[in-house]
């Protein structure tokens, strides 16, 4: 099957072809995507929030390990999800996943009176006690959403690439792209302005918001899947595991895994950095003197909420994302990928740069040029090679790359930001290490009492105090690392950009003739890295890491190797 179409068609005739189900596909998505980013932008900041202002108070580390489970729930099911929409139908997929979301976003909002609750007495009392269960009704929440998610993902990924045609499908990817980013850019402007008034409208708008998608299922029919498997439920387990394990798509999954650990920082760390330590008072101002002030929510003494700073991001790529799919077809996706990936790598080192608002904002926007590069071109790529009626499945597939990514990185990320970014943490130690208070009495401090009582003893105001921290402990560096990490995953694109393409040009190429072997000789020191990190860093985020490419290497010896993989021509 040819890996891209190389056929120009002009931009009005590629619109026209788009037929009604992909447009109501795409407006689900937008509702779909208002709702999840609605919760998605302001939860770094609800999870932390101290049991005085009503959050659960948790640490980063539980934090980065809810997410690192949250990523392979929610990567990892629409592997497997991916093929049952094919077999079972994208309408089923979308209604079963518009269920568990609901759920998911009512149990996270009204975690903290669920606990409250179960333990009888406040969590103030209940936590010292050992008798706050706020973390697992939290983990619950996540957990449904995320399942949630992850089965919404592939049914209508696969209803947009069964109405895709191969000359049109750069243009399609990109309006789809362009829709996520509309819902993404809605969601998050009304949760600035709900999370003010009380946390909990903001869980209760996005479940109601996302019970919409039962609406657009009862006016469209089941589009025909082409040539799909009869195969019970196990069989096409089984299909879609070994379906992983083709070369050309494993490498890829591995290597475009690095730009989602980098890229999954603007979500889930960024939020609680500029928190922390952005002084966006000038922009607030200046968006006030455009809009008015009543209309700009603040936080911190004058900040703009940190929902609307990074929802930047979703309003760029809700304007420009349709032009650069436009720009990028005329170029083959992985060049487009490895341009974008080095792009976003530049913005992500930016962001360590400075605690201005405007230097944040235009860090931002850059990475959110590199992501309309990069990230709508990894369907194109996988739609192009999947076989016919496999289109769901291969949307699902591409979701293993960013679960590989988010998830490791929410794992580190939790465990520096715990220990070398979050500003209260710091403050204590401050305290104690260099202003000479007696641990004690700082560890008897709740955490909402800590900055005030930071400033009193150093005589310094909020901001003071903020750049006094940032100055001794430098909370920046971590940025530096993710960069590293994104140069990593360009310099893994480019190898396998190379290698596929000298496959491409010569039949008797290794990589062709023996591509199986080299999933298994990559797999090996995979795994056993894994069983590793089970000795010394368990965590259920690793287990199923590690079961995972466990299944990967058996079902890799499994595999039967007498048929090559299908033929690809160069792009």
């Amino acid at each position: 099957m040819s890996e891209e179409s190389t056929e120009k068609v002009p931009f009005v005739d590629q619109l026209k072809s788009f037929s009604g189900v992909f447009w109501v596909a795409n407006w689900m998505e937008v509702v779909e995507r208002f709702a999840y980013y609605g919760v998605r932008v302001v939860l770094p900041i609800f999870m932390v929030l101290a049991l005085e202002d009503g959050g659960p108070e948790l640490d980063h580390v539980q934090k980065g390990t809810i997410y690192s489970v949250w990523a392979l729930v929610q990567s990892y099911v629409p592997i497997f999800s991916g093929v049952y929409a094919d077999r079972y139908g994208y309408k089923a997929n979308i209604a079963v996943s518009t269920v568990l979301k609901i759920i998911g976003y009512l149990i996270m909002g009204y975690c903290v009176h669920i606990a409250v609750a179960l333990a009888g007495m406040p969590l103030s009392e209940a936590r010292p006690q050992g008798s706050d269960h706020v973390y697992g009704v939290f983990f619950t929440g996540a957990m449904f959403l995320a399942l949630g998610t992850a089965i919404f993902k592939p049914g209508i990924q696969g209803l947009i690439a069964n109405q895709l045609k191969s000359s049109s499908s750069s243009l399609g990817w990109a309006v789809f792209y362009q829709m996520v980013n509309v819902g993404g850019f809605i969601g998050p402007l009304l949760a600035g302005y709900l999370r003010v008034l009380k946390w909990e409208y903001v869980f209760i708008a996005c479940a109601v918001g996302i019970a919409l998608n039962f609406v657009p299922l009862f006016f469209f029919e089941e589009p025909d899947h082409g040539e799909v498997s009869d195969k019970g439920p196990l069989g096409l387990l089984v299909d879609a595991v070994r379906g992983l394990l083709e070369p050309r798509l494993f490498f890829f999954t591995v290597a475009f895994a690095g730009f989602w650990l980098m890229f999954y920082q603007l979500f889930d760390i960024l939020p609680n950095f500029i928190d922390d330590w952005v002084d966006s008072r000038a922009a607030a101002t200046a968006l006030q003197g455009l809009v008015g002030e009543s209309l700009v929510p603040t936080v911190n003494g004058g900040n703009l909420t940190q929902a609307w700073i990074i929802n930047f991001n979703a309003l760029l790529i809700s304007l420009f994302a349709f032009a650069f799919g436009y720009l990028t077809g005329k170029v083959r996706a992985l060049s487009a990928i490895i341009i974008g990936i080095f792009i976003s790598t530049v913005a992500i080192y930016g962001l360590g740069l400075s605690m201005s608002g405007w230097w944040i904002l235009a860090m931002i926007g850059l990475f959110s040029f590199g992501e309309m590069t990069a990230s709508p071109t990894k369907h194109r790529y996988l739609a192009s090679i999947a076989p016919p009626g496999q289109q769901g499945q291969y949307m699902g597939y591409l979701n293993m790359t960013v679960g590989l990514g988010w998830s490791i990185g929410s794992i580190v990320a939790g465990e520096m930001y715990q220990s070398g970014g979050d500003k209260v943490v710091l403050a204590r130690r401050y305290l104690v290490e260099v202003a000479g208070v007696a641990a004690e009495k700082v560890d008897a401090l709740g955490k909402k009492a800590v900055l005030p009582f930071f400033e009193e003893q150093l005589k310094v105001d909020a901001w003071g105090a903020r750049e006094l921290l940032w100055n001794q402990y430098h909370p920046y560096g971590m940025w530096k690392i993710f960069a590293a990490i994104g140069v990593g995953a360009m310099l893994l694109v480019i190898i396998y950009n190379q290698v596929t393409r000298a496959a491409n040009d010569r039949p008797s190429h290794s990589f062709n003739t023996h591509g199986q072997r080299w999933v298994q000789i990559f797999l090996v020191p995979v795994v056993g890295a894994w069983l590793v990190a089970c000795v010394y860093a368990l965590s259920v985020a690793v287990v199923i890491q590690t079961v995972m490419f466990t299944l990967l290497l058996v079902a890799s010896f499994a595999r039967s190797t007498g048929q090559p993989p299908p033929a690809q021509k160069a792009e």
